[in-house]
């Protein structure tokens, strides 16, 4: 089988993660296609990025391809939706890496709405409701001693839900806070409607499904759609080309060794959560994404003769 020719010598993973989109039950039913994929020689490493967000951590392994001199592959123009499909991928990706990093189960979130006749007109009359709600919030930290120094960190996102019956878009907010007073958080809103708030409960995945589930609504911009405050502190990204030689990366693909022993040796006083593997039909080589839990304590050791 001869591979298109739609190589990279240099990319950014962001950028051209959508090579690595293939419905790989295709590759299942032809596992020798699959290998030749993964042993093309044009491969010659895999590229390790680690995303470290709190107790969380995210790995991508893509494969670099050995070109010859002057030859390039070209980048295909992405479809409107498919564009707009990746960038709402890689906006909720940097949402749940960003409160990961910064809350914890310590804090809140809540969901603020409006009573019917103080729903806002538009959009940017909800954002203003945002912006004065939170300067409340900072005033009513200020005026107290304990809390006079408090830095007040916070995630909003306003979400757009079309009432039918009654011809009307309701519009609400969901808020991840560090505020330190559920009670305050509720009486200082003045929508008139509802405000519910709840601590922060992580499984596995940390906080991921809240974070998708506030970020669900996709009639907005992704990029628009949430506010953050400027002093959020960012992951911790770190890339290697010496981690994973191509040898190994095609054992891990193919299940010749199991991902989680290799990947928690590799990242030790991390627990494996899973791995996705992706093929393409544009590129060599395999696309993997690990998602891995950091332990809280030190494993216990089994007794000798026992458990």
């Amino acid at each position: 089988m001869k591979l298109p020719q739609y190589h990279l010598e240099k990319y950014h993973i962001e950028d051209y993660g959508e090579l690595f989109v293939t419905d790989n039950s295709a590759y299942e039913d032809n596992p020798e296609e699959r290998i030749e994929k993964l042993r093309d020689k044009q491969v010659s490493k895999y590229r390790v990025k680690t995303i470290w967000s709190g107790h969380y951590l995210e790995v991508e392994a893509y494969p670099i391809w050995t070109l010859p001199s002057g030859r390039r592959g070209k980048k295909g123009k992405s479809s409107s939706n498919a564009q707009q499909n990746l960038n709402d991928k890689n906006t909720k990706k940097r949402l749940i890496r960003l409160v990961h990093v910064n809350f914890t189960e310590e804090d809140m979130w809540a969901t603020l709405t409006y009573a019917n006749g103080r729903l806002p007109a538009d959009h940017e009359q909800a954002k203003k409701d945002m912006q004065n709600y939170i300067r409340r919030l900072k005033r009513w930290l200020k005026k107290q001693k304990k809390y006079a120094s408090f830095e007040l960190k916070y995630i909003y996102v306003t979400e757009h839900d079309s009432d039918e019956e009654k011809g009307k878009v309701r519009i609400h907010h969901h808020m991840i806070t560090n505020f330190p007073d559920r009670d305050v958080v509720e009486d200082l809103w003045n929508g008139g409607g509802r405000l519910q708030t709840r601590r922060l409960q992580a499984d596995d995945y940390g906080l991921e499904g809240l974070t998708r589930y506030i970020t669900k609504d996709k009639q907005k911009d992704p990029s628009k759609r949430y506010t953050i405050s400027r002093n959020m502190k960012q992951p911790k990204v770190t890339i290697a080309d010496s981690k994973m030689t191509r040898r190994r990366a095609e054992k891990i693909a193919s299940e010749e060794v199991p991902a989680h022993e290799v990947f928690e040796k590799m990242y030790k006083g991390y627990a494996f959560n899973d791995i996705e593997v992706k093929y393409s039909d544009f590129v060599s080589g395999a696309y993997m994404y690990v998602r891995m839990k950091r332990i809280s304590g030190p494993a216990k050791k089994k007794r000798r003769g026992g458990s």
